[in-house]
């Protein structure tokens, strides 16, 4: 069945995006509300400076760039203030007192409100609020490395203060706020006695949120809300929340105080769910909710979508820090149970598979500390980060679920399922982060759609616009009409295509960069260079061979997204791992880079491959690792010995 494009005067003309994915099969509603999220998109990139947009990130400039600065990709070495340390440990040290007196949880199981009283009064929950609005003024490296610590004592906690303080009301405030909302707003969210949460997600709205059906109608110097929230991480009586809904069809940004009982014009929806089942996830209900006009947040520019994924990259990079804290937890419960743990009369810590499992999952735990540092580094240097937080938080993800299932529950057999046991009470905790902050596939086919819009727009867009104006639905170069049609912009390609093709790529190389790596880390920090830089041609490539149909070739944007991904983590990692002086930290870099490229390129392990990781793994098991120092593994449950 053909497709025609109407070309009537009285219609605008569509972008390139909107073309493709008309003649991709997508319904023009489709691409108008791809439309809508591209230009909150831009609205989002017009927040940064130009020198911290997308276009001048790590990974664009070495995807497309002829010269690509190395230290782009290795994080900035940070110290946190006093302040900032004494919050820390004064957390730490009032989970880890209450874990051990048996009153972390309530006699509902959530984290008690003694507990949350308590982090209050340490400062837990101002740690991103500026010290002017009584916070401390932590930064992202500062808040990204006490997630993880955090995590390997309780990961529930630890994800609590990232929902408060990166997609909950914290950021939304101190990003957008005007000085009278900072004032009334911040010192309450800093000192824990209103809580946060940020109410997106709708029944019919997750990730197309240009589905959103909760409306605010201006009435007096009040709006009226009405509509319903599901699936809102935090959302109880009492607590604050930054509510996505539209106004006048626009979508917008109230901050609510919900009331402290249920009334007429507000409910909460209760359903048993697993996930996070230590803290409070709820569905709203409003009906003529009453919010003051003064509470709704106006950015510089766009709208409550602009507001939403400001705060995503701040909660991705704290996935995947929470990810490094519950993967050292399974770690220090993997190894007492593989020294105890006998089979025909050895200690299963002998066998070459447990040991593979060690050392793997040590190079996961050191994968997620390198992609945490370097990204929570560029945040606190004004990048936006888009890409480089969704690769964060696809790797933490996915790395978090693998050594949950592949690593610890394997390792730990039956007992796994008991309950006490950590796989057994946190295995829906440990397979949520998939989903949370934009699942992942769908998170890929963003980091890809960000990759190639520049060159989209440059090079293919007028080429679409062309076809467009000269009604060619099917283009040929084979065909005289349509390459003469096409001859223009086809001749600006060719000039970037052999530019590129003469000047290649050039990395610099700092003796900062490179100081202490060994010659391994090094050979994975050239091959992700070289695959980075050629990743350009292959995007192009592809482009060309779908033209318009692209945007409906989902498999082929994932596939080619992964791959770009792995190699940017295979970097990151390398670098992370060259300043690092610990040689087991190094080691289990080399074995999660050796995984990268062998997922690039398609390889089997070798014998070798295998040699590396099993030693790594005997090395852990034998001697310990310093990054697990602290950590107290539970008991061992149903002993036998």
């Amino acid at each position: 069945m053909s497709i025609e494009i109407d070309q009537s005067p009285e219609k605008p003309v569509e972008s390139f995006a909107e073309i493709a994915l008309r003649l991709g099969g997508a319904s023009a509603d489709e691409a108008a509300r791809t439309g809508v999220i591209d230009t909150a998109d831009d609205q989002v990139e017009d927040l940064f400076a130009q020198q911290h947009q997308t276009v001048n990130s790590p990974v664009h400039v070495a995807v497309w760039d002829s010269r690509v600065p190395t230290e782009l990709f290795s994080p900035q070495p940070s110290l946190p203030s006093e302040k900032v340390v004494g919050v820390i440990d004064r957390s730490l040290d009032i989970v880890r007192t209450h874990r051990d007196a048996g009153t972390l949880l309530n006699d509902q199981s959530k984290i008690s409100d003694e507990v949350l009283r308590d982090l209050g009064d340490a400062g837990y929950w101002g740690l991103l609020v500026a010290e002017r609005y009584g916070g401390s003024g932590a930064t992202m490296r500062d808040f990204a490395r006490m997630i993880t610590q955090m995590a390997t004592l309780d990961p529930t906690v630890a994800g609590l203060a990232s929902v408060h303080g990166c997609i909950g009301a914290v950021d939304p405030v101190r990003a957008f706020g005007s000085e009278d909302q900072k004032q009334r707003f911040l010192p309450g969210l800093a000192d824990g006695s209103r809580l946060s949460a940020f109410a997106l997600t709708e029944p019919g709205a997750g990730s197309d949120l240009t589905a959103l059906k909760t409306t605010a109608v201006l009435d007096g110097d009040e709006y009226v809300v009405n509509g319903e929230k599901l699936f809102i991480t935090n959302a109880t009586f009492g607590r604050t929340i930054g509510l996505v809904c539209k106004i006048d069809d626009v979508p917008s940004v109230l901050i609510v105080e919900l009331p402290e009982q249920e009334t007429e014009s507000f409910q909460i929806n209760r359903y048993k769910i697993y996930a996070l089942a230590r803290a409070h996830n709820h569905g709203l209900v409003f009906k003529n909710f009453r919010v003051p006009a003064a509470n709704r947040l106006i950015p510089p520019r766009g709208d409550g979508l602009t507001i939403a994924y400001h705060g995503l990259n701040l909660g991705r990079v704290s996935l995947c820090a929470n990810a490094a804290g519950a993967m050292r937890m399974m770690l220090s419960e993997m190894l007492p149970w593989a020294a105890y743990r006998e089979t025909y009369g050895q200690p299963i810590e002998h066998r070459e598979l447990v040991r593979r499992r060690i050392g793997h999952l040590a190079g996961l735990i050191v994968g997620c500390d390198a992609l945490t540092h370097w990204c929570a580094s560029l945040l606190d240097q004004g990048y936006r980060g888009e890409m480089e937080c969704i690769i964060a938080k696809i790797f933490g993800s996915e790395s978090q679920k693998e050594a949950a299932i592949e690593l610890f529950m394997k390792t730990h057999g039956g007992r796994s399922f008991l309950a006490g046991h950590l796989f057994g009470d946190n295995v829906h905790d440990f397979l949520a982060p998939c989903i949370y902050e934009g699942e992942g596939e769908m998170l890929g086919m963003a980091f890809f759609k960000s990759l190639v819009k520049q060159h989209g727009k440059q090079f293919f867009e007028p080429i679409g616009r062309t076809l467009h104006q000269q009604g060619i639905k099917h283009p040929n170069l084979a065909n005289p009409a349509h390459l003469w049609a096409l001859r223009g912009p086809m001749t600006d390609y060719a000039k970037w295509y052999g530019k590129r093709m003469l000047v290649g790529s050039h990395w610099t190389t700092t003796s900062r960069v490179a100081r202490s790596a060994t010659d391994q880390l090094n050979q994975h920090v050239e091959f992700a260079q070289q695959y980075l830089s050629a990743s350009g041609f292959r995007i192009s490539g592809t482009m060309r061979t779908y033209q318009l149909k692209l945007a409906d070739r989902q498999c082929r944007m994932s596939a080619l997204s992964l791959q770009i991904q792995n190699a940017v983590t295979m970097l990151v990692t390398a670098l992370y791992a060259g300043h690092q002086n610990d040689p087991i930290t190094r080691a289990a870099a080399d074995t999660v880079c050796r995984e990268l490229k062998r997922r690039i390129v398609g390889d089997q392990p070798s014998d070798a491959d295998f040699r590396q990781v099993t030693e790594l793994g005997q090395q852990i098991a034998e001697h310990g690792w310093n990054e697990l120092n602290g950590l107290s593994p539970g008991a061992i449950l149903q002993p036998y010995k």
